[in-house]
């Protein structure tokens, strides 16, 4: 079809989780719930960061930089996903969606960057100990924190250029609750090779160099702990990246369960899922997970949460 007689879509219908009126209620207040503990958590392990000293750390200033990703990831997908739930028009524009997808990648990525340098912190505290402070100096960490940002955001930017000379002229409806490029890509009808050339080898080269850092920082790390002679010492060394482990682990599980199901499953329920827990639920149970497992998060909480008196009564 020429393109000049083809129609624009100037907007999308994101179809979302259901079409049933009640569980759409129902899916309204567990995202509610969800959205809300995520904000109060992570806002709630930033204030504590901010406010002990003790705190003042390499590994909490990561531990800090992660609240905020996570509250940006959340923020970038769940206020429109809400919005959706009770609205009778689920749409979003073109650059609307667009947009959204710049930041899912941004935010995603930055995220497990951050947690790669989250685990070099760890490498060095427990592998080179004694010079520990002079590696993980405040320049260093300021640096990789920009670097997290800085690699996000140019892995975000590459693929959204391509996605902008994409023409949509019908279907508009994405089988999602938001806009991810793949689904994007399925909605075109201009050719979608070079995109997808471009999105596969960004994630391959992004993705595989977060994975490989963050592998063999806590191989080293494990070999290390394995050869302290105590188990007590043992145990105070991997307590210290417990919560670290659990995180990242979460995030290459579900990436490994997306990439691997097979072919015979519903995808688009699976993926729905897959994106619930990394983009969703995940921003949510970090917090959880470091203010559970780690002692000094929980003690600053407790100091923090003992000063307000109206508490106590």
């Amino acid at each position: 079809i020429p393109m000049e007689n083809q129609t624009t879509v100037t907007e999308f219908i994101l179809l979302g989780l259901s079409s049933d009126q009640q569980m759409q209620i129902f899916l309204f207040l567990v995202f509610l719930v969800i959205y809300l503990v995520t904000l109060v958590g992570n806002i709630l392990i930033m204030v504590v960061i901010r406010a002990d000293s003790q705190l003042h750390t390499p590994m909490y200033f990561f531990l800090f930089h992660l609240s905020f990703v996570d509250i940006c990831y959340s923020s970038v997908t769940v206020p429109k996903m809400l919005m959706n739930f009770l609205a009778e028009h689920k749409t979003i524009s073109v650059n609307g969606c667009i947009a959204q997808m710049f930041f899912i990648i941004l935010s995603g990525s930055a995220e497990l960057f951050i947690l790669s340098a989250m685990a070099y912190d760890r490498y060095a505290a427990i592998c080179d100990p004694l010079h520990y402070m002079e590696i993980m100096r405040n320049g260093i960490c300021v640096q990789l924190v920009s670097g997290a940002w800085t690699i996000g955001c140019f892995y975000a930017l590459i693929n959204t250029i391509c996605a902008l000379r994409l023409h949509f002229c019908g279907p508009n409806q994405i089988r999602h609750f938001n806009c991810e490029l793949p689904r994007l890509l399925q909605l075109s009808c201009t050719e979608t090779l070079t995109n997808q050339v471009v999105l596969l080898t960004s994630a391959v080269i992004f993705g595989s160099s977060s994975f490989l850092l963050t592998l063999i920082s806590y191989i080293h790390v494990i070999a290390t702990i394995l050869r302290i002679p105590s188990a007590e010492g043992r145990q105070k060394a991997f307590s210290t990246c417990s919560s670290h482990l659990i995180v990242v682990g979460l995030w290459y599980v579900t990436a490994v369960f997306q990439h691997t199901k097979p072919s015979s499953v519903s995808s688009v329920l699976l993926e729905e899922m897959f994106s619930v827990q990394y983009s969703i639920v995940t921003p949510m149970l970090n917090p959880i997970i470091y203010s559970l497992t780690n002692r000094e998060v929980k003690t600053a909480v407790r100091k923090m949460l003992g000063k307000f008196k109206f508490l106590k009564y």
